[in-house]
C-alpha cells in the first residue's frame, strides 16, 4: 500500500471544525411569525370545529397585516434612513427583511393551502361552498346580476390612468381590481382601478343561504357596466399594506388630542410596504404596480388562494353552532354571588377580602363592570378614577363613568389615545366624556399608559376608604369573553395609596415617588424583577424557582438575568404566549430552562410572575399585572403590577400555572435551536377546558362535558 494510501486510512490529528456558535437570542420579528405559525396550525387542525378553523385562518390574515403595518414598516424606514443597528441576534434590518420575506413566503404557501384544500372543502362537506363564477348555472348568474345592479353598482367608482388622470391613491389594505381596458376603435390601452367596497360583505351570499362567491368575482364579471364600450383585457385582483405605525414629535404634545386626530389622518397616507396579488396575474400590471407604488419585486407577495382572508370572520358568524366551538358562559364568581334577586353589595365583598377574578371563567359583567357601575351610582362614592387603553363602541364601563359624572361625581379617565389601532376609538370616547364633565386627561408625553387601574374612593362611616382594581386585560367586556385575563378587587389601604399616587402622577405634575406595593413602570418595576431574578440565583441549592406567565418575552436585561438564574442552579418554566427571545435548554447557557406557548380558543393574555424565594426569609412572592418583559413595557409605557398576598388567591394562581404547565392539547414547546414543536398529548389535559371546570366548580355549577376533567 502506498505512503498515500495508508496517511488516508489514519485519522485527521487536526480537530474538527466547531459547530458556528448561535446567537443567545432570538429575533424578535421570525418570532412573531413563529407565533402566527402556531396560530395557522390551529386553522389546520382537523380535530378543530371548521368554522373556528376559518375564523383562524382569519386571524392569521389580520395579524400578518398588523405586522407589515408596524414592523416590516419599521424596519423599511431603518433601511430608508441608512441605519444599520443590529438586533440582539446580530441581524442589520436589510438582513431582517430578507429573513421574514423568506419566513413570510412559507406561512402564505400554508395558509392558501389550509383554505384551498381544507378549510374550504370541508366547509363545502357541511353545506357552505365558496363557489366560482363558472361553477354558478344561469338562475346563480340572474341572481348576481340583481345584486350588483342594486347593491355594488351603485358605490363603485372606476378610476381610469391617462395623462389627464394620474395613478389613483390605493388606500390601506383595501381589496381592488386591477384592470386593463383596451379601445377596439383606436387599440389605445389603459389601466383603471377598481376599489372592492370595504363595506359590502366579503363574500356575497346567495339565495339558498349556503354558496359565497367573492365580492371581487361578482365585480369582475360585470366590468363591462364599468367601462361601457371598451375591451377588457384583464382584471388581477390586488391589495396594499402600508405603514400605519402613529408617531407623534415632542412638540405636537401641547395638544394631543388634536396631534392624534391629525395623525390618524396622515396614516391613511403612509407609504406603501407590501403588494398582495394573486398568482396568475398580468406582468404589465404587475410591473404597473410595483412602480407606480414605489416598490420592489421583493415587496410582492404572490398567493394561491383569494386575499384578505380576514373577510372569513363574516362566514365564522354563520348561525351555525354544530360548526363551532360549544357555547361558552362565564360564571359569577363566587365571592361576588348573591342570592336569587337580590342586589349584591360589592363593596362590602371586598372589605371582606381581597377578590380574584379569572376573564373569561369568570364574568367580567358580574364581576369588574358591576363594580364600576355600583360605584357610579352609589350616593357615598366621592370619585372613580380609571384607566382606559381599549375599550368598546358600547362600553358599559364609559356608561357608567358618564353617569358618575352627571350624579356629581369626581371623575378622572386616563385615556391612552396612543393605543395602536384604537386611537379613532379613544378620540371619539374622550370627547364624549368631556362633554359630561369628565376630567379627561391623555397621558404623558413619551409614554403610553398600558396600566389596567381603577381608583373608587368612598365615604364610609370609618372614613375615606379606596377600592382598586388592578388587571391584566383592558375595561373592554367583549374582549372579556374571548382574552384570558386576571383581576384583583381590593380595598388594600397601601395599594389604594399606591394608586392614588400613580393616578396624580398621571393627570398632575410632578415625580413619581415610592410605592408600597405596586411595583410601576417606568420606575420600580425593572429592577424589582431583576432584583427577584438575581434573589433566587442567590438562594440555597435546589430551592431556586421562578415560573412566569407571559405574552412577549424580549428584554435582553431581563433574558440575561434568567439566564445567570439558570447557570446559578434555578429552575426556570415560561409561558409566553407570542414572542420569545429567549433560546432554553442551551448547555451552559439555559439548560434548566423550560418555555412552552398555549394557543387555543381564548388569547392567553394574563402575565404572573413567581418567585420561590421573593420574600424574606426565603418565602415565596406572587405579582400579576399589566407588563410583559419588553423594553417597551418597562420602559416606555405605565404598567402596574401587584403583588398577591392571599393564601387562597396564591393558590388560584398556582392552580392557572400548573394547568398551563400540564397541557398537552393546545401547548407548543421552543427547542434550543429555535423551533417550536407541538407537544406529545399523552394525557389530554386542555388549559381551557380545564380552567372552565375549576372555575364551574368554584361556582358550585356541575359541568357537562363528559371528557374529563383535564379536558
Amino acid at each position: 500500500m502506498s505512503a498515500e494510501a495508508t496517511a488516508a486510512l489514519e485519522p485527521d490529528p487536526s480537530p474538527p471544525e466547531p459547530a458556528p456558535e448561535r446567537p443567545p437570542y432570538l429575533n424578535r420579528e421570525l418570532s412573531w411569525l413563529d407565533f402566527g405559525e402556531r396560530v395557522l396550525a390551529r386553522a389546520e387542525a382537523p380535530e378543530v370545529p371548521v368554522l373556528e378553523r376559518a375564523k383562524f385562518l382569519a386571524i392569521f390574515a389580520q395579524g400578518l397585516d398588523e405586522f407589515f403595518q408596524v414592523r416590516v414598516a419599521g424596519l423599511k424606514d431603518q433601511v430608508a434612513a441608512g441605519l444599520q443597528a443590529l438586533s440582539p441576534d446580530g441581524l442589520t434590518p436589510e438582513d431582517q427583511l430578507l429573513a421574514i420575506r423568506a419566513r413570510v413566503a412559507e406561512l402564505l404557501e400554508r395558509q392558501s393551502e389550509a383554505f384551498l384544500h381544507q378549510v374550504a372543502p370541508d366547509l363545502g362537506a357541511v353545506g357552505i361552498h365558496f363557489s366560482k363564477w363558472d361553477e354558478l348555472d344561469d338562475d346563480d348568474r340572474k341572481h348576481l346580476v340583481e345584486v350588483f345592479e342594486n347593491q355594488i353598482f351603485p358605490v363603485l367608482t372606476p378610476l381610469a390612468v391617462d395623462p389627464g388622470h394620474p395613478f389613483p391613491y390605493i388606500s390601506n389594505l383595501s381589496l381592488n381590481l386591477a384592470v386593463m381596458v383596451r379601445d377596439p376603435d383606436t387599440g389605445e390601452r389603459r389601466f383603471a382601478r377598481v376599489k372592492v367596497p370595504n363595506l359590502l360583505p366579503r363574500f356575497v351570499v346567495m339565495p339558498d343561504g349556503e354558496r359565497y362567491v367573492a365580492l371581487e368575482q361578482v365585480i369582475a364579471q360585470h366590468l363591462g357596466a364599468l367601462f361601457p364600450g371598451m375591451v377588457v383585457e384583464s382584471h388581477d385582483p390586488f391589495r396594499v399594506t402600508r405603514n400605519a405605525d402613529l408617531t407623534l414629535e415632542e412638540d405636537e404634545a401641547d395638544d394631543l388630542l388634536e396631534a392624534v386626530e391629525v395623525e390618524l389622518r396622515r396614516r391613511r397616507f403612509g407609504r406603501a410596504v407590501r403588494l398582495e396579488v394573486v398568482e396568475g396575474i398580468d406582468e404589465e400590471t404587475l410591473g404597473l404596480l410595483v412602480r407606480e407604488l414605489d416598490l420592489s419585486d421583493e415587496d410582492v407577495y404572490v398567493t394561491e388562494g383569494p386575499l384578505d382572508l380576514g373577510g372569513l370572520w363574516g362566514v365564522w358568524a354563520l348561525p351555525r353552532p354544530d360548526l363551532k366551538d360549544e357555547p361558552f358562559s362565564s360564571v359569577t364568581q363566587p365571592r361576588l354571588k348573591g342570592s336569587e334577586g337580590d342586589r349584591v353589595d360589592l363593596f362590602a365583598r371586598i372589605r371582606a377580602g381581597d377578590i380574584l377574578v379569572h376573564h373569561p371563567y369568570d364574568s367580567f359583567t358580574t364581576s369588574v363592570a358591576a363594580f364600576i357601575r355600583q360605584a357610579a351610582s352609589d350616593p357615598d362614592v366621592l370619585a372613580i378614577k380609571q384607566t382606559l387603553y381599549r375599550t368598546s363602541a358600547d362600553s358599559p364601563i364609559i356608561q357608567s363613568l358618564i353617569r358618575a359624572a352627571e350624579a356629581g361625581k369626581q371623575v378622572a379617565a386616563l385615556v391612552e389615545l396612543k393605543a395602536r389601532f384604537d386611537e379613532e376609538a379613544n378620540v371619539v370616547w374622550a370627547r364624549a366624556l368631556e362633554k359630561v364633565g369628565v376630567h379627561v386627561v391623555y397621558g404623558l408625553v413619551g409614554l403610553k399608559t398600558h396600566s389596567k387601574t381603577a381608583l373608587v374612593v368612598r365615604q364610609e362611616d370609618e372614613g375615606i376608604r379606596r377600592y382598586c382594581h388592578i388587571g391584566t386585560g383592558n375595561y373592554n367586556e367583549k374582549t372579556a369573553r374571548l382574552y384570558e385575563d386576571l383581576g384583583l378587587l381590593t380595598c388594600d389601604p397601601d395599594i389604594g395609596a399606591d394608586l392614588t399616587q400613580l393616578f396624580n402622577y398621571l393627570t398632575g405634575y410632578g415625580r413619581q415617588e415610592r410605592f408600597r406595593k405596586l411595583l410601576v413602570a417606568p420606575g420600580p418595576l425593572r429592577p424589582r424583577l431583576a432584583e427577584l431574578i438575581a434573589n433566587e440565583a442567590r438562594a440555597p441549592s435546589g430551592t431556586g424557582r421562578i415560573t412566569m406567565k407571559m405574552n412577549n418575552l424580549v428584554d435582553v436585561e431581563m433574558i440575561d438575568a434568567l439566564y445567570e438564574a439558570s447557570r446559578a442552579g434555578v429552575e426556570i418554566d415560561l409561558v409566553v404566549r407570542g414572542i420569545c427571545c429567549l433560546r432554553p435548554g442551551v448547555p451552559g447557557l439555559s439548560e434548566r430552562i423550560r418555555v412552552r406557548s398555549i394557543v387555543g380558543r381564548f388569547l392567553e393574555h394574563s402575565r404572573i410572575f413567581y418567585f420561590a424565594n421573593g420574600q424574606a426569609p426565603r418565602s415565596p412572592a406572587w405579582y400579576f399585572g399589566s407588563a410583559d418583559l419588553m423594553p417597551r413595557n418597562l420602559d416606555r409605557r405605565v404598567e402596574a403590577v401587584a403583588p398577591v398576598e392571599d393564601p387562597e388567591l396564591r393558590q388560584r394562581l398556582q392552580q392557572v400555572l400548573d394547568v398551563n404547565l400540564a397541557d398537552d392539547e393546545l401547548a407548543w414547546e421552543l427547542g434550543p435551536d429555535g423551533t417550536w414543536s407541538k407537544v406529545e398529548r399523552v394525557e389530554g389535559v386542555n388549559t381551557h377546558i380545564a380552567l372552565r371546570q375549576l372555575a364551574r366548580a368554584r361556582a358550585g355549577k356541575r359541568d357537562q362535558d363528559p371528557t374529563g376533567p383535564g379536558r
